[in-house]
């Protein structure tokens, strides 16, 4: 009878392990689904590690409502006065994230959304041109706007940077206690892509920072002129700046729609040949783009904006974005459910 008792129990926790072991394996099988209906083996993402310090949570309806679940996702409540940071786009042709996508979620922030001019010209070369584009735009029907570098520049320290000491923000930065950084990720003509890091640092540059980042922390005016890798490394040092300053209080989400491979500060932007993703949120601005660009890597019609990036080396920034401490490469990637129907 003793026997027959061991020999049960040896049986129970035989059939326990491999109970555990089919679990494990259904775990790490798991897989998500995009907008455009693609679906991605979670094995395929290389950064994504069940372990990882940092998380990023994933939607893939694009809606408003989603905007604002993957933000509740978050769990975070920003403190006193919100900036919404976002790109008000450079013409109508550009692939900037609309107000009548991001509205709600605004609004319901109470959020002040927040710019930069530029520094080489066109449609928000001054404070005047741009704030009559955010109107043109639509931004000015969902909330006010504040250009922060209406009244020049501050000063926002590095620590431990690659390129920079120190980073020059709109000085209205100032006034504001959180923020909420709503990226339109995408391709760009220098930096490879655009998501987080760059709308943190070029995004939150005033006109002098623009050009002190462009050139790898050597000159003010002269924007084109700075070695490619310096500028990159410059974007990860300013980003640094605006994440450190900030503290808990600045949360990151990007919209991985219209895919292009331009910049929304192109007026003229190149067509997506690739479909859409879906939303990511996260509170730390390297995974965020990391999670990005696995995502975009993972796609079957991704093959130009793959292109693009690497033609720039775009990855480079994620490297001096980890050297310099910003945040994680690797990530938790959580999915929230959206109720939409399976393809």
């Amino acid at each position: 009878m003793k026997r027959k008792r061991s020999l049960y129990t040896v049986l129970a926790i035989v059939s326990l392990l491999v109970c555990m072991m089919l679990c494990a394996a259904s775990a790490l099988a798991a897989d998500l689904t995009t907008n455009g209906g693609v679906v991605v083996d979670l094995l395929a993402l290389s950064h994504q590690d069940e372990a990882a310090p940092a998380t990023v949570y994933f939607i893939r309806d694009i809606t408003p409502e989603s905007l604002i679940r993957v933000y509740q996702a978050l769990d975070v409540e920003l403190p006193g006065k919100v900036g919404v940071k976002l790109s008000t786009g450079e013409s109508e042709k550009s692939n900037y994230l609309r107000p009548s996508l991001i509205g709600d979620l605004v609004q319901m922030l109470k959020g002040t959304i927040v710019e930069c001019n530029t520094a080489y010209g066109g449609s928000r070369a001054s404070t005047a041109m741009h704030m009559q584009l955010a109107k043109d735009h639509g931004f000015t029907d969902i909330a006010e706007v504040d250009i922060l570098d209406a009244e020049d520049s501050m000063e926002l320290p590095v620590e431990g940077g690659n390129r920079l000491s120190v980073d020059y923000v709109g000085s209205h930065f100032a006034n504001y206690d959180s923020f909420l950084v709503l990226s339109h990720f995408k391709g760009h003509t220098m930096a490879g892509f655009g998501g987080a890091i760059k709308n943190i640092s070029i995004g939150f540059g005033s006109a002098k920072g623009k050009g002190w980042i462009h050139s790898g922390g050597t000159s003010f005016t002269n924007i084109w002129g700075g070695e490619r890798d310096a500028f990159l490394e410059a974007m990860a040092d300013a980003a640094k700046a605006v994440d450190s300053t900030m503290g808990d209080n600045i949360v990151y989400i990007s919209v991985l729609n219209r895919l292009s491979v331009d910049c929304d500060c192109d007026g003229n932007p190149g067509e997506p040949d690739m479909h859409d993703i879906g939303i990511l949120a996260s509170t730390d601005p390297l995974a965020i783009d990391q999670a990005g660009i696995d995502l975009v890597y993972a796609m079957p019609d991704s093959g130009s904006l793959v292109a693009r990036i690497e033609s720039r080396n775009g990855l480079h920034t994620l490297d001096a974005a980890e050297a310099v401490g910003l945040g994680s490469r690797n990530y938790k990637l959580v999915i929230i459910d959206d109720g939409m129907a399976e393809p």
